[in-house]
């Protein structure tokens, strides 16, 4: 029975994602007093099997795929794609929920491992994150009100405005170790060149424009690798904290991952269906990716502060890449014009 008791309250923190406190959450479902909560929590007093139910029914957990877990299985909490609200602020808000548990922490830091588009820096330029939501909603995921429409100019609202500078400036205080990869934004860019040609620009000159943001994308992070600073787009690095530890891996990042730890807990989350994603606090394969990640960084080399001439020569390919899309488009341009 401390075996499953142990299981089914691992359970429960995947399911709050480091929300509310358990013992807070446990006294309530239970109607017991924090005290005899907590006294559950530490396996102290064996939960009944009626108090099991409660639970059970309160989270939406399988008892019957509880007592069959062993050795291998991994639970993983995730958000159906039915509950996805496509707008741009719908989808911020979540992200912003998750950084500010995160920034609750005692003494967070994160392990980024970036696989073609680094979502959080892409932020900072909010054309580019608006084309990338349109893109998986129209062509990925087909979501039939997006089937009809064009990709248009359109400044983001006000609110999407405000919660991208949250999640930015919350992500950008967290100390951060990431892993970049020579693809990065190769995806994306063929992206945009796929709806040039496949006329879903409203306005075809604006696949340049996306390409000249890509640019302001990549001078900015430049500046941040040059400093070791993560700071928002059109500000100046801070002088304390905003730690940013940029590696490159000269093959290829084969996923990515978004790894946590602070003094109190450890946590993953993984890329899932285009653009969920899996989130697990499950000790093993926590501690399993953790020592994936520490050979990984093993195998690539820093280029924040340190090797100016390998983060040059990096991020002048990157760009020269950039400028080989936008010439191709350019030159379509000029040719049907």
């Amino acid at each position: 029975m401390h075996r499953l008791q142990t299981d089914l309250l691992n359970l429960v923190r995947v399911k709050l994602n480091g929300g509310d406190s358990m013992g807070y959450v446990l006294s309530d479902v239970l109607h017991v007093s924090q005290d005899a909560a907590y006294r559950r929590l530490r396996g102290e007093t064996a939960l009944t099997i009626f108090e099991v139910q409660k639970i059970c029914k309160a989270f939406d957990i399988s008892f019957d795929a509880l007592i069959e877990q062993k050795a291998g299985n991994v639970v993983f909490g995730y958000t159906p794609l039915n509950a996805f609200d496509f707008s741009l602020e719908s989808y911020l808000e979540g992200i912003l929920e998750s950084f500010q548990r995160l920034k609750s922490l005692d003494d967070p830091r994160i392990i980024l491992t970036i696989n073609n588009v680094h979502f959080f820096q892409l932020i900072n330029v909010p054309q580019l994150l608006r084309f990338r939501l349109f893109f998986w909603a129209k062509t990925h995921l087909q979501v039939p009100e997006y089937q009809n429409i064009l990709f248009k100019h359109e400044k983001v609202t006000e609110r999407a405005f405000e919660l991208g500078k949250n999640i930015v400036s919350t992500y950008n205080s967290i100390p951060s170790v990431e892993i970049f990869d020579p693809e990065l934004m190769r995806g994306f860019l063929r992206q945009i060149l796929y709806y040039y040609k496949s006329n879903m620009f409203e306005d075809p000159s604006y696949a340049l424009f996306l390409c000249d943001r890509a640019i302001m994308f990549s001078q900015h992070l430049k500046a941040q690798a040059d400093c070791g600073k993560k700071f928002v787009y059109g500000t100046q690095a801070p002088e304390q904290g905003n730690q940013f530890e940029m590696y490159l891996n000269e093959t290829i990042n084969s996923d990515a991952a978004f790894y946590y730890e602070s003094k109190e807990k450890r946590g993953l989350y993984v890329t899932h269906n285009i653009m969920n994603y899996l989130q697990t606090t499950d000790p093993q394969y926590v501690s399993d990716t953790k020592q994936v990640l520490d050979k990984q960084l093993a195998n690539s080399s820093l280029i924040s502060v340190v090797n100016e001439k390998e983060r040059n020569n990096y991020f002048f390919e990157f760009e020269k890449t950039i400028n080989m899309f936008r010439k191709k488009i350019e030159a379509d341009i000029e040719f049907n014009s």
